[in-house]
């Protein structure tokens, strides 16, 4: 059993613990380059919109998972950063202009929203940002000298100094030159004074507050940088579609992002990759399973949204803390092979705020 012994700030900030945990990065690093030399141009397209949720996930994650406010309408922010990256390359703007300011505009309307939500809480937010999903879907279908309205457009291909990046193998990469970028940084963010006041809000909003933190600040920071990283997703998720129209940003969008964050695990990073494999893996093996599966039951076209539902709710009952939750508990338990205890593993009582005060 290894046991990390941390002396000093600067050994419980740095990126690995050690240097086998270093190695094993290193090896995931090689095989994300190498992998269009051993994948198919499919599984290449599978990879790539596997990075595009990331992208999505990570936003969801700092807003949901260390800041603790819920919201049902971020597929608005992935819509607004579509239609800006798709408005911009028609009129000529090259990507690496377009591209910024796609997640720009989606941050702006991220804080426009925050900052009236500041008083909400729980389902009244989430109801809240529902509702402005709504109202920015219907500005998605009227405003058609932008957006094409219900016709909607061709996504102009993505072209960067000469350069373009239509084919798989080139956006695959700039996938993932992307999200690596935005992977570090939201790293980086968490370990900074702003991360943990996110942290401490989400826990507690009375002791952050006592302690100096200002609460509705970290909020609003919260949602802005959180509807950043979903306007990146959206202008990268319109080149994936190829064609951007209002139905491909309806509501169950918003819900998909937030089961990414529960689904792999709320406050871990890493749960992030393992919700976005999750999301984007499972219609893939329903495709398959509707072979096996009886006529009657394999033609619904609701299962799908019925499959959603039934794994959520079997996470939140039974494994609470997601994939990357339960990939701790794993190496936890070879780690300590066989000294371990099994009482160790099992999962104890959650108390409520109002059962902490007796």
């Amino acid at each position: 059993m290894r046991i990390l012994f941390k002396t000093d700030y600067l050994t419980d900030i740095r990126w690995f613990e050690d240097r086998s945990v270093a190695f094993w990065y290193g090896l995931l690093a090689i095989a994300l380059l190498a992998a269009p030399l051993g994948l198919s141009t499919y599984l290449l397209g599978e990879a790539s919109l596997v990075l595009i949720w990331v992208i999505g996930g990570i936003g969801m994650m700092l807003l949901v998972g260390y800041t603790g406010q819920v919201s049902l309408g971020h597929a608005a922010f992935v819509g607004i950063g579509a239609y800006t990256q798709g408005f911009l390359l028609k009129i000529g703007m090259p990507m690496v202009v377009s591209l910024p300011a796609a997640g720009l505009l989606a941050a702006a309307v991220g804080l426009a929203v925050g900052v009236p939500a500041l008083r909400m809480h729980g389902i009244y937010l989430a109801i809240a940002s529902l509702s402005m999903a709504a109202i920015i879907e219907q500005v998605f279908v009227r405003w058609e000298s932008v957006t094409g309205g219900f016709s909607g457009y061709a996504m102009p291909p993505p072209t960067a100094f000469g350069i373009s990046f239509e084919g798989p193998i080139a956006f695959y990469y700039l996938c993932l030159a992307i999200t690596v970028a935005l992977f570090a940084f939201a790293v980086n963010l968490l370990r900074a004074p702003t991360g943990r006041a996110w942290i401490a809000v989400r826990d507690s909003e009375i002791a952050a507050q006592s302690m100096g933190i200002p609460v509705a600040q970290a909020k609003v920071a919260a949602f802005g940088i959180s509807a950043f990283c979903c306007g990146i997703m959206g202008a990268l998720f319109g080149h994936k579609v190829g064609f951007l129209t209002p139905e491909a940003f309806h509501p169950m969008l918003s819900i998909q992002l937030l089961m990414l964050v529960l689904v792999g695990g709320l406050g871990s990073m890493h749960g992030v990759v393992f919700g976005a494999l999750f999301i984007v893996l499972l219609p893939t093996g329903l495709s398959f399973a509707r072979d096996w599966l009886p006529d009657r039951l394999a033609n619904q076209p609701s299962l799908e949204v019925g499959l959603y539902g039934l794994l959520l709710a079997l996470f939140v009952l039974y494994e609470p803390t997601g994939i990357s939750g339960r990939w701790q508990k794993i190496k936890y338990f070879f780690s300590i092979f066989p000294m371990y205890k099994r009482a160790t593993f099992v999962r104890q009582k959650a108390y409520m705020k109002t059962e902490r005060l007796r």
